[in-house]
């Protein structure tokens, strides 16, 4: 099928860098486009084409409303788009404009991240599991922070498990605040990167925002509170339980984990995997899995997290093959009839002397 589509000013916006944002229409919705002098030309399945047509129409319709993207938003949003045949670019747009995420304007980049936003609003505990750069952290700050400017909640907490990957809190010089902070400087990035840093401080002085050990969560309820935990792999089965267990009313809880990394020690098992084992099914909860296609960081990241999970498949497959029981060889077949134990060997013959 073709179908052709005047171009329109400012419609060259749209095509990104050397096409690159065309290159990915062609890919994801397996069509093929043709630029003319006066007219864009589409080919392909009449399905396809028809996504590619109100795709482009969205994109007028924004453009018209005086919406603007920026920082690679568009992009990320078209790949949402081919891959999600659910969502469409305005959606995505108008919807990303409904939320105020402090001085950032943030849009979900992958299928998978649009689904995890989607889940924090309408579940009260949700699990992101995935790799590292997925974004699961980073978007579960921003939920908070939109949650709490909206005044939905009264307070963020942040916890993580103060586990290190081969080195000791104690060997650490400073307080034991300052001994944590460096296990805990990723939640204040994302924090600092979303809300002018007076706010944050301000929020940080007044506990509005507060960030914790989850070993500080023992005994409390937390009501009106969007809580995130991090690093959850890095739980026990014990903290895992207590956490989740902590939620009080009108309030939110994001659990953010990457199974692939855990530091605890061999014996263990991590709290994240086994409440992913127990929780599965519960009503009111959701889980979202990432994978390397979700990585929003440099390019390589995905290449080299798609190398590890490979060479993990090759060592389980070669310890798989090392377990299996040898087949044992069929005995050798003989023509000979075996002779009968019972009878006696005959008598050697007498030797004659010269």
């Amino acid at each position: 099928m073709k179908k052709s589509i005047e171009l329109t000013r400012d419609i060259e916006t749209l095509f990104g860098t050397r096409d690159e944002n065309l290159h990915v229409l062609e890919d994801g919705l397996n069509i093929n486009i043709d630029l003319r002098s006066d007219r864009i030309e589409l080919e392909g399945a009449p399905r396809d084409v028809a996504r590619a047509e109100q795709l482009f129409a969205d994109y007028e319709h924004l453009r018209k409303a005086g919406h603007q993207f920026q920082n690679g938003d568009l992009s990320s949003m078209l790949r949402v788009v081919v891959g999600d045949p659910n969502a469409t670019l305005r959606g995505l747009a108008e919807a990303g404009r409904q939320r105020s995420f402090g001085r950032r304007t943030v849009q979900p980049k992958s299928p998978n991240q649009r689904r995890y936003l989607e889940a924090i609003e309408n579940h009260d505990m949700v699990f992101g599991v995935g790799p590292a750069g997925t974004g699961k952290t980073y978007l579960a700050v921003a939920m908070a922070i939109s949650a709490l400017l909206n005044k939905q909640v009264n307070r963020i907490i942040l916890a993580r498990p103060a586990v290190e990957a081969g080195e000791r809190l104690g060997f650490l010089p400073g307080t034991l605040q300052e001994k944590i902070d460096p296990y805990l400087r990723p939640l204040y990035d994302a924090l600092f990167d979303m809300l002018d840093p007076e706010r944050v401080e301000r929020y940080l002085e007044k506990n509005v925002i507060e960030i914790a050990p989850i070993a500080f969560m023992r005994g409390r309820t937390l009501n009106d509170s969007f809580v995130i935990l991090d690093e959850a792999q890095n739980t026990t089965s014990e903290q895992m339980k207590m956490f989740v267990t902590r939620l009080g009313f009108n309030s939110k809880a994001v659990i953010t984990g990457d199974v692939t990394q855990i530091d605890l020690p061999t014996a263990r098992r991590s709290g994240l995997i086994e409440a992913v084992d127990i929780l599965t099914g519960v009503n009111g909860l959701a889980f979202v899995h990432f994978d390397e296609s979700d990585v929003v960081r440099h390019h390589l990241v995905q290449r080299i997290i798609r190398a590890y999970d490979e060479h993990k498949t090759r060592l389980a497959e070669q310890q798989l093959s090392l377990l299996e029981p040898k087949s044992a060889a069929p005995p050798a077949e003989t023509n000979a009839a075996p002779r009968p134990a019972s009878l006696p060997e005959p008598p050697e013959e007498p030797r004659l002397r010269n």
